[in-house]
């Protein structure tokens, strides 16, 4: 009999396949006591099996962005002194074997993370659960299972996909995940956006309804799982499947094209990297250059701030790859959901909007100059462009513009070559940006919207928070007047302004940008193509009258249903 379950797009796109019920294997935990003599080579377990796990993390620090990320964020954990010596303290002064010291510490620590009404706090909770399982498995030389031998053309299903289930699954036989738990910003979201296969998450108890082997369709564009599809229901998906798999082929020949509306506008479609591995894929796919390269992932695979010198043998190969396409580097952006093992970030009650990225970096100007020489040195072997993050006031662009031009000096008495006319930006993620726009632009080359903190600020949604999901949408009106009178303010000034925010990877907004006015779209790697695609075949006069109807709604359904109508 035929099932239907719904649940949240995690990952647009339609697949058929198998449904592979992904169950992990129950632990046991010994509550035994130890004696005071077995103390240390208790604890000396769980170290081992700290560094076991350690050990594994470090091979997938030269992955992709994410898996890197996602490494980082477990071994910074796990080498946190805090989470070590809680478990130490119930070894040696509760007579707690290992087992049990990690389980209650790790059961604590969750449970503190998870009542935070805070994104990364709350996506902390997620990660020690993880890294709690890894380290167990390990103390207990239990061989995880994983999803490393999956048959091809598997949906996963299951309860939460933790970021190792993700790192270390077969990814060429994946068509799909569902999942009872996880929202629009977890990392099976961010995985699935990754791959570009179809996810649902959110979807309650799908993990305890089905079987595992039955044949299944997941419509993540409609938010559906249909288990044991009808002959009638395969054939209409055979055929959707088989229509998407010809347009993505004739969308592999419009990758190198530029994207020129039908009635002439030029706009570039970039993309979001935080690597070289990252721009390789870009170029690959046929970028019209960098629209965001996070620098800070530099700072975070290294074990101590990086040099001046080693930054410019970055930032001087990626634009030497890109030849004359921007490169639009953004200074360090740490703090917040990102943190750094060699330096202490106060404790904060709301990291994101505290001690953070042109805050810190305006306070800590040695280590903000020696990026800043690497970036103006590199701009000489090509198009590097300065973007500064989470601006509220023009005084932090002014700063920022008076310690290049001091290091332009430098450099000219040192006689070093530099790009004497290099554009320096903002990345318009805060209300006060947006609203001081007309200022702003008196000091910046270009605005980029960084949509994914733009709307959580405007709307005053937590973008991580499960119970308010339905509240954060790019497609609020509210987000999108912003979106438009940042644009408007720089076309007066005849200047420019891109996306570098999630938002400008969502095909089915594109129309609406282009309406709106948008310069350049930067997003994920995948979706060049599509968005050159629709470019090509729409009028930019044509979709202004469309956002003109859009900005006249009310409420963000209203927005959706237009935008879906609207082809």
């Amino acid at each position: 009999m035929t099932e239907r379950y719904e649940g949240l797009k995690a990952s647009s796109g339609v697949a058929i396949g198998n449904l592979y019920l992904f169950i992990r294997e129950e632990i046991k935990i010994d509550e035994s006591k130890i004696t005071k003599a077995n103390t240390k080579a208790e604890f000396d377990k769980v170290k081992k099996a700290i560094d076991a796990y350690i050990d594994d993390l470090s091979k997938l620090m030269g992955a992709s962005e994410t898996q890197a990320n996602i490494a980082l964020a477990h071994t910074e954990l796990l080498q946190d002194p805090y989470f070590t010596d809680t478990i130490e303290g119930k070894i040696n002064n509760d007579l707690k074997n290992a087992e049990l010291a990690l389980d209650e510490t790790v059961k604590e620590m969750v449970e503190i993370m998870s009542q935070i009404d805070d994104d990364y706090l709350r996506e902390r909770a997620s990660d020690y659960k993880d890294i709690g399982l890894q380290v167990m498995y390990k103390l207990k030389g239990i061989k995880a299972k994983d999803l490393a031998n999956l048959a091809e053309g598997s949906i996963v299903i299951a309860e939460e996909l933790t970021p190792s289930d993700t790192s270390n699954m077969n990814k060429e036989a994946v068509v799909g995940f569902a999942t009872d738990l996880g929202g629009k910003t977890s990392h099976t979201s961010i995985i699935a956006q990754t791959l570009d296969i179809p996810a649902l998450v959110g979807m309650a108890d799908v993990s305890k309804k089905v079987k595992g082997g039955e044949k299944a369709i997941i419509d993540s564009n409609e938010g559906v799982l249909i288990v044991n599809p009808s002959q009638e229901e395969l054939e209409k998906y055979e055929g959707i499947i088989k229509e998407e798999k010809a347009r993505k082929e004739r969308l592999k020949d419009l990758k190198d094209s530029k994207a020129v509306s039908k009635d002439g506008k030029h706009i570039e479609v970039a993309a979001n990297i935080g690597n070289i591995e990252d721009l390789e894929i870009a170029i690959e796919n046929g970028c019209d250059g960098v629209g965001l390269f996070r620098t800070e992932f530099l700072y975070m695979q290294s074990d101590n701030f990086p040099s001046e010198d080693y930054q410019f043998e970055i930032y001087k190969k990626a634009t030497e790859m890109l030849k004359d396409k921007p490169l639009i580097i953004r200074t360090l952006d740490i703090g917040g959901d990102k943190g750094l093992d060699y330096f202490d970030f106060p404790k904060e009650e709301n990291p994101f909007l505290g001690y953070r990225a042109i805050r810190l970096c305006l306070d800590k100007k040695d280590i903000f100059k020696d990026q800043l020489r690497a970036l103006v040195r590199a701009s000489a072997f090509g198009n590097i462009k300065i973007m500064v993050p989470f601006v509220i006031n023009p005084s932090e662009l002014k700063k920022v513009r008076e310690l290049i031009e001091d290091i332009k000096k430098d450099l000219d008495k040192e006689g070093i070559a530099y790009n004497k006319d290099l554009d320096v930006g903002i990345m318009v993620e805060t209300s006060a940006a947006v609203i001081m726009a007309d200022k702003f632009i008196k000091y910046a080359d270009f605005f980029s919207i960084g949509t994914n903190d733009l709307t959580q600020y405007t709307l005053a949604v937590d973008r991580g928070n499960d119970n308010i999901a339905d509240l954060y949408s790019n497609y609020n009106p509210a987000v999108l007047r912003a979106i438009k009178h940042v644009i408007d303010v720089s076309h007066k000034a005849g200047k420019w302004t891109g996306m570098c925010g999630a938002f400008a990877s969502d095909t089915e907004a594109t129309k609406l940008l282009m309406g709106l006015g948008l310069d350049e779209f930067s997003g994920s790697s995948a979706k060049i193509a599509e968005i050159k695609d629709i470019i090509m075949n729409s009028s930019v006069e044509e979709e202004k009258d469309f956002a003109k109807k859009v900005l006249d709604c009310e409420e963000a359904e209203e927005v959706e249903t237009l935008v879906k109508e609207h082809k």
